[in-house]
Order: structure tokens, then C-alpha cells, then sequence
């Protein structure tokens, strides 16, 4: 008999395991509350134009690549997109600008120019150790369903355990930057890295270095947005035989003789399931939100605090005087100021860095003079939306300061409130129940919070865990990774699928 399996959560991890088990021929149905797929991977409407309002920076296509592969489909016929030749642009308030590109020698000249030879070489030296630090991990920790240290410098072996020390996984980010860079734009630059996981330059470990090595090997602009990418994932996963439902929230996951046995709708439907992929913050089911059961089978890290929240403007507005790339980074000047007031006091930072996504521009395109353009502009709020309401008062004085630092930084706005719509912590948390709006799962904070994520397997036989709060950790390409580690897990505990897996032409019909 066909085993059946539910996926709670259309976010990516969902829709990629979905995607798995359904190749597998195994029969799948996912259930997501909200109208759309894409969890996180959100898209809104302003002044009736769709605007990406959650991730927009895709990094790590050979993910997205195998993915499709194996579902007998080419990701750039599903998913087209371009590589950028520019990565980001940076500004600070005294003037200064500094590109990161795609091609190496360019960004050693920007830097060179930026902030002199001595340091462009420095670059040097950091970018190739990023590159060390994510080759030793590619394969036995982010590719794979490592669970502790220990199973970490068993799958590296014990002859290379030189290289687990050069992963620098007891230093701070912030201090090892101290060492490559000394102009310290540059280290605040780099230091942003910590906040691709919702964490802390000067908590998180050294390790995430290697960010600088995942956008060396590409960042692509997705043609029509990124919230065609889970589109085409739920497409992919339609034709291969998965059932979609929307708008149909979980309430509780039901078990039997201490197993897995279905979920229970907040309508009070109740679908049988031979196992479930539950596709949400891990803070959710150790909060109840699916049932004691598990709760219990997921229990909150020990010690984990809570990732970075923000505050979003969604804008159609003209802008002037600063010339926008894709990706922009407008730099507070007292970076420690700003987290001690994220993490130590849970307050909207005085004066917040500031992310610029303009929609509309790549490395060619600029939209015409004084139009409207689609710009997501992002500060890093603490993850409180379930303790504090943030009121108008609150919100226009941290408006004030967020733009303030715009036309510091030379960039003008003019926009209007009937095309702005504000996402707040308050917001986030409604959307993910349980997270006071935390938006990468338990923060990176210290050597050993990656291994305090749930991996794959619950405690429960038939519970299995996909998304950016478990293994390997957060954003978009980790979250589809978890999404296969979990179909894997759940295919290997079953011994065999009921049937062979389903041909898929090149004009993608599914032979059944």
C-alpha cells in the first residue's frame, strides 16, 4: 500500500521534501495556512504591483540545480535567472562607497582604491580562507545530517582535524575580521555577515566566513521575482502527484502507540499520514502550537536565543542623488552600539544599518528618472513582536532615523503612504506563531549553536523537521537542504517506497 506523507509549511524546506518524497513515489499532501506558497519567501502587493518582502539575495543555484535534477527537471527552464556582476554596493554617512563583484580582480581593485593596497591583499588572504572554511564543511555538515562536533570530525577524519582548527569555530566573527582587515568599513562589512543567520558580528563564530566564499561563487537574479522560485517548486511538486492545500492550518499533529499517525486541522478535519514533515519554526512545536506530543518530540534548545527580527518598508518611490544597485548596504557608524541595543536591551537600534533591495535594477537596468521604482528597505529589530507592541509613536521616530541615514548617505526618497506598507517584529510574529518574529531560528551565537539545531529526526518515530530553525541552519538554500535531509531521513526509516519512482518527460508529463 502507498505510504502517505503530510508536509506541514509550504516554505522551500517544505516544498523541496514535498518535491523529494513525491519523485519517490510516495503519496504527499502539504498543508500551509497561508493563501500562497514560499513561507518566508514572500510576496506582497503595493499600489498593486507584486514586491518580493522577504528574502531576496539567492546564492548556492547548484542547490536549487540538484534539486530539480532529481526531480527530472532543468532548473533554468523552471526557474530563469541571470548571475550579477555586481554582489552589493556599500555606502557609509562620510562618503564612502565600495562595491563587491562577482569577478574577483574587480573587488581587489575596488578595495585597493577604497582602502589601499595593503588591504586589498588582505582581502586576498580572507577570501581564501572563507573558500577553506566552506570546503571543509560543504560536504560533512552542510550536505549532511551531522548532529555534534563529534560527528563532525568523524565525517572530516581524524587526519584533517588541522582543518577543523582553521574553521575557527571558537573565535568571534568580529575578532577574526580584526585580523585580516584594519580599516574598519571593512570589518564592519564583512562583519554583516553574521546577520545573514540573524546574529551578531561580535557573538557568532568565525565560521561564517565563509559566506564571503558563497557569494564569491555567484549571486543570481531570479526573472520575476523570488517568489517565482517557490512557485516553481510547488508547480514541480504538483507534477509529480503532491497535493496542495492553502489555506488549511495544522492544529495539532495526532499519534498513535507513541508514532506519528496524522494531523488534525483547525477545521476538524483529520488526515491519516504514515509519517509528517513538519515545515516551521522548531519554537512553534516546542511551544504546543501542533500538540503536547510534539512539543515534546522538539523541545526548545537549551540556552538558544532567539535570531534577528527587522522592520521592512515596502516602497514604490523615485529616488535620487545615490545610484542604486540590486543590493545596497547603508552602514550605521557605531556597529557595536547597534547590537549591544539588538541583543542586550531589545530595543530598535538609534541608528540602524540599513538594507536597500531596488527591484527594479540589476547590473544594466535603471529605471527611468523621477518613476516610481520597488524598493525593500530592511533594519534589524530585536525578536520581541510577542512581548511589545510597536505603535505609530515608536515607528515614526524609527522611520526618522532610517532615513535619516539615507540622505546621509547621498539617497533621496520620495514616496507616499498609500505605496508603503511596514512589516514590524508584531507582524513577523503573527506570520511565524511562537517567534516573536525571529526570522532565522535560534540566533549563531557561540561555537556550539550549530549543533543546538534540531537536525532531521524528532524524538518522535514518523516526526521529521525541515526549515531555517534546523539543520543546517537558515536562508534560502540551507532551508532547501533541510527539506532533502528530511525526505531523506524519512525514505531511509521507511526501508523502500511502495512503487518506482515516476518518469517525467522533457515536456514534463508524469507517466503514471
Amino acid at each position: 500500500m502507498q505510504k502517505h506523507i503530510v508536509v506541514i509549511g509550504a516554505g522551500v524546506g517544505g516544498l523541496v521534501a514535498a518535491l523529494e518524497l513525491a519523485s519517490q513515489g510516495l503519496a504527499v499532501s502539504v498543508l500551509e495556512r497561508a493563501a500562497t506558497p514560499g513561507g518566508k519567501l514572500r510576496e506582497v502587493a503595493v499600489g498593486g504591483v507584486p514586491m518580493d518582502a522577504g528574502p531576496t539575495v539567492f546564492t548556492m543555484r547548484w542547490v536549487f540545480e540538484e534539486v530539480f535534477a532529481n526531480a527530472g527537471l532543468r532548473f533554468a527552464d523552471e526557474v530563469p535567472c541571470t548571475p550579477s556582476a555586481t554582489l552589493a554596493r556599500h555606502a557609509w554617512g562620510d562618503g564612502g562607497r565600495l562595491d563587491l563583484f562577482a569577478d574577483l580582480e574587480r573587488t581587489v581593485a575596488a578595495i585597493g582604491t577604497f582602502a589601499g593596497a595593503a588591504e586589498a591583499q588582505r582581502y586576498r588572504e580572507f577570501v581564501a580562507r572563507a573558500r577553506g572554511i566552506y570546503r571543509t564543511l560543504e560536504g560533512p555538515f552542510i550536505r549532511s545530517a551531522c548532529s555534534s562536533p563529534l560527528a563532525l570530525v568523524r565525517a572530516v577524519g581524524w587526519r584533517r582535524l588541522d582543518q577543523m582548527w582553521r574553521i575557527s569555530p571558537f573565535s568571534t566573527l568580529w575578532r577574526a575580521l580584526g585580523r585580516h582587515f584594519h580599516d574598519p568599513r571593512l570589518r564592519q562589512l564583512f562583519g554583516r555577515y553574521a546577520t545573514y543567520c540573524g546574529s551578531s558580528p561580535f557573538q557568532a563564530p568565525a565560521t561564517l566566513m565563509l559566506i564571503a566564499h558563497v557569494e564569491q561563487e555567484g549571486v543570481w537574479l531570479i526573472e520575476g521575482g523570488m517568489h517565482r522560485l517557490a512557485q516553481a517548486l510547488a508547480k514541480a511538486a504538483r507534477l509529480h502527484g503532491a497535493t496542495l492545500r492553502f489555506d488549511s492550518e495544522v492544529a495539532a499533529i495526532s499519534t498513535e502507540s507513541g508514532r506519528v499517525s496524522g494531523v488534525r486541522l483547525a477545521s476538524g478535519e483529520h488526515i491519516a499520514a504514515d509519517a509528517v514533515v513538519v515545515n516551521a519554526d522548531t519554537a512553534a512545536l516546542a511551544a504546543g502550537l501542533f500538540g503536547s506530543a510534539a512539543a515534546r518530540a522538539a523541545p526548545r534548545p537549551f540556552g538558544a536565543t532567539r535570531s534577528l527580527s527587522a522592520i521592512t518598508w515596502m516602497l514604490r518611490a523615485s529616488t535620487a542623488g545615490f545610484p542604486l544597485h540590486r543590493h545596497n548596504v547603508f552602514f550605521s557608524s557605531d556597529y557595536p552600539r547597534e547590537f549591544e541595543q539588538l541583543f542586550k536591551h531589545a530595543q530598535v537600534p538609534t541608528e540602524p544599518t540599513v538594507y536597500v533591495c531596488a527591484q527594479d535594477r540589476g547590473d544594466h537596468e535603471t529605471p527611468p528618472p523621477g518613476q516610481p521604482e520597488r524598493l525593500l528597505c530592511l533594519i534589524n529589530a530585536p525578536p520581541n513582536g510577542d512581548l511589545q507592541r510597536y505603535d505609530a509613536a515608536q515607528l515614526d521616530a524609527c522611520e526618522a532615523h532610517t532615513f535619516a541615514l539615507l540622505a546621509r548617505c547621498g539617497l533621496t526618497l520620495t514616496r507616499s503612504p498609500e505605496w508603503t506598507q511596514i512589516a514590524t517584529p508584531n507582524h513577523f510574529n503573527q506570520l511565524f506563531p511562537a517567534t516573536g518574529g525571529a526570522l532565522y531560528g535560534p540566533a549563531s551565537h557561540g561555537w556550539r549553536a550549530s549543533f543546538n539545531r534540531h537536525g532531521s529526526r524528532s524524538r518522535m518515530p514518523g516526526l521529521y523537521l525541515a526549515g531555517g530553525s534546523t539543520h543546517p541552519g537558515p536562508g534560502v538554500p540551507m532551508a532547501a537542504i533541510s527539506g532533502r535531509l528530511a525526505a531523506g531521513c524519512l525514505i531511509e526509516d521507511l526501508g523502500s517506497t511502495s512503487r518506482s519512482p515516476p518518469a517525467v518527460t522533457p515536456g514534463g508529463t508524469s507517466m503514471r
